[in-house]
């Protein structure tokens, strides 16, 4: 059957919402039920008040009787009568055993009060001669069911809310628990559990949602199997692209040895060290991005670290002005100085190679409250602004740059990017005020989770 959960859903609203009324109306009923009748102890006192008039009325005490009729209108503030009831039977009526037994002036006091009657109601008493009556109109305090208005928005309002609460719990542990088992085995899949399931864990369950769950298993594994392929491929590559690079360093060394002025086999010696660079920031971007791990393992100081990438590439590029700011020292802690330093030599290699000779590269370090900005200047030709996220992109190239002012950038700051993120920092690009390009480099000082 199609839609099962929607079937789920509306079946068990429709009975939720039947039941609710059903309950609210018996308790409605039963409340004003039990609210509808005279208090016990009012009851009593009524039957007090006719005691001592029918006393004094079989006393042949009419003045006395008068005054405690008198006494009891002043003190309850209501009306007070003892009548005389005498039936008449005309046109040959006979009297029925019933009626007369039963018949009042007014209401026995055991009687329901109706609730929704504004006047107060005529109680009748009578006397044991059976035809004198002690009348009194229910005194307000006596009325019962004070507290009905209250009791009837309570049960009106509060109690369908309440059971409607309910209700509304049930349908979301019934729809949310599955989908949280989806969310986390999803977090597991993210964090690299490639063997996770969920289908299994819903039991008998058969409606959409379980539907869903079959679909993340099948796509979970797809791409578990296509990732651990990939992982495969990418050692296997590893390995291939290294033994025939290590055979022609070799074999460049030895021909090397027989011409060491040769100008051709320098230019191969350059060409298979940048080839040899690029694998290797090739695959180790390739591992980032799919461990996806953190680099957050040890303390550093960010000072002597720069300090030492800038000895390195002043001797790389010796045309070049290199220019530092840096306080005395920086620690940075939970994070690597293998992934930091490559990544800041990455930064500043690209930022010299695109800086012109006798041109300057700045790095200027800034501590704020809670982490240090890194800042890379260089004096190259700049990136227009609709470039500056896709530099970041492995192998971009500027559309329509010559090559000759525009080297490109390869995966270096692609790689550089993601080395920094897995130490808990930010890397962005901006336009330098005075042309060419800034790096930004942002670092936590204690790590991020």
């Amino acid at each position: 059957m199609k839609r099962r959960l929607f079937w789920k859903l509306c079946t068990t609203i429709t009975v939720g919402t039947i039941a609710l009324f059903w309950v609210i109306h018996h308790l409605i009923l039963q409340t004003e039920q039990h609210m509808s009748f005279i208090a016990k102890a009012d009851q009593q006192q009524l039957i007090e008040y006719a005691a001592q008039a029918e006393k004094l009325y079989l006393q042949g005490k009419y003045q006395q009787l008068a005054e405690w009729i008198k006494t009891i209108q002043q003190r309850e503030d209501t009306w007070v009568a003892v009548i005389r009831s005498k039936l008449t039977l005309m046109a040959d009526s006979e009297m029925d055993d019933y009626f007369i037994e039963n018949f009042a002036l007014g209401r026995d006091i055991s009687w329901k009060i109706h609730l929704y009657f504004a006047q107060n109601p005529i109680m009748d008493i009578t006397f044991a001669d059976g035809h004198t009556h002690f009348l009194i109109r229910l005194p307000q305090r006596m009325r019962p069911g004070g507290y009905w208005p209250y009791t009837s928005l309570l049960l009106q309002i509060a109690l369908p809310m309440l059971l409607l609460a309910i209700l509304s719990m049930v349908i979301y542990r019934h729809v949310m628990s599955p989908l949280r088992q989806l969310e986390k085995a999803t977090k597991q899949f993210s964090d690299g559990d490639y063997q996770v399931r969920v289908r299994d864990d819903l039991g008998a369950r058969n409606d959409e949602i379980a539907s869903l769950a079959s679909t993340f298993d099948s796509m979970a594994e797809r791409i578990g199997n296509q990732i651990l392929t990939q992982r495969h491929l990418t050692s296997d590559l590893s390995h291939e692209l290294r033994t025939p690079l290590t055979r022609i360093e070799l074999a460049l060394s030895i021909a090397e040895q027989a011409h060491p002025n040769d100008q051709s086999l320098q230019r191969i010696r350059h060409e298979c060290q940048q080839m040899s660079q690029l694998v290797e920031d090739a695959l180790t971007l390739a591992w980032l991005e799919n461990e996806q791990p953190s680099l957050q393992t040890a303390s550093l100081d960010l000072t002597d670290l720069i300090d030492c990438i800038v000895d390195n590439a002043r001797f790389e590029f010796p045309r070049h002005v290199i220019t530092v700011q840096t306080q005395e020292t920086a620690y940075l802690q939970q994070s690597s100085d293998r992934a930091l330093g490559h990544a800041i030599e990455n930064i500043l290699r690209n930022a010299l190679s695109h800086t012109p000779p006798k041109g300057t590269v700045s790095l200027t370090l800034k501590q704020h409250q809670d982490h240090y900005d890194l800042l890379i200047d260089d004096q190259g030709p700049g990136v227009a602004k609709e470039h500056l996220q896709n530099i970041f992109k492995p192998f971009y190239r500027i559309p329509g740059a010559q090559s000759e002012t525009y080297k490109g950038f390869g995966v270096g700051l692609a790689l550089a990017r993601r080395q920094v993120e897995a130490t808990g920092g930010k890397l962005w690009a901006q336009i330098h005020q005075h042309g060419g390009l800034r790096m930004v480099m942002e670092l936590p000082l204690t790590g991020k989770s």
